[in-house]
């Protein structure tokens, strides 16, 4: 059976061979990703499949040989650290986002608007993502160090895994405040969701800028490089804005 002009046209309107593409994701994306993740298979037909983490746990497992294929990281070292390992291509990275710190309590009016919170001392305890691995832990221990104020809290403060363990410990009452990501506490309208917190000014931390790359393992993979540009599309782009983000 001889095929049809119009079979043929449908044929090759249709996008490549759908394929999956193993992704690395800086924990503090996990929200806005889910949603591009989905638009990503609805628009393309390739599927990520996304596993969430520190950037420093991600760059050790990407030495000893796991199956990623692409890294949305917290931050640009990570990518500059795995392209210099022969690890990534530089050519595919993009900087998709610029991430704010905010310092965050689960209770109403317990941060102040200045973060005096921190000099007055009187908590308990302190969440904070471990610095040595999360990019938002060192931006937050920074932010004490300009402040004249780490080594009086060094007691207090509670290390988490990651960021979202930071989010969890302040969440559920086990810390009264902690470092987390804007992303991770934003309202729909642009505010804090609950709770109160600091906006952190961008001159007491380094600029988290996050960058996204293909690694070596999908340098062959169509959905690999598919990803990384489709972070910069207009649809991306209005995700990661509403989650707080600032663009490139």
């Amino acid at each position: 059976m001889k095929s049809t002009p119009l079979l043929l046209a449908i044929f090759f309107s249709l996008p490549a061979i759908a394929d999956e593409v193993q992704v690395a994701v800086g924990a503090n994306f996990n929200a806005p990703m889910k949603i591009i993740a989905a638009d990503f298979e609805k628009d393309t037909g390739h599927k990520a499949v996304v596993s969430l983490g520190t950037v420093g746990k991600f760059f050790a497992q990407i030495k000893s040989g796991a199956p990623f294929e692409v890294l949305i990281s917290s931050d640009n070292n990570t990518p500059d650290k795995l392209v210099a390992e022969g690890l990534a291509i530089e050519s595919t990275r993009r900087t998709y986002a610029i991430g704010k710190l905010v310092l965050w309590s689960a209770q109403p009016d317990y941060v102040d608007a200045k973060g005096e919170v921190l000099k007055k001392g009187d908590f308990k305890h302190l969440a904070l993502a471990n610095p040595k691995l999360a990019v938002y832990g060192a931006a937050g221990q920074e932010v004490m160090k300009r402040m004249g104020v780490l080594d009086a809290l060094q007691p207090r403060i509670v290390l988490a895994e990651n960021i979202t363990q930071a989010h969890q410990f302040v969440s559920t009452g086990n810390a009264e405040l902690g470092f987390v990501a804007l992303s991770q506490v934003i309202g729909k309208d642009g505010g804090i969701a609950n709770g109160s917190a600091w906006m952190v000014p961008a001159d007491l931390y380094p600029q988290i800028r996050q960058d996204a790359i293909v690694l070596t393992n999908g340098k062959d993979k169509t959905a690999a490089k598919a990803l990384v540009d489709y972070l910069k599309t207009d649809k991306s782009r209005a995700v990661i804005k509403s989650f707080g983000y600032e663009l490139d």
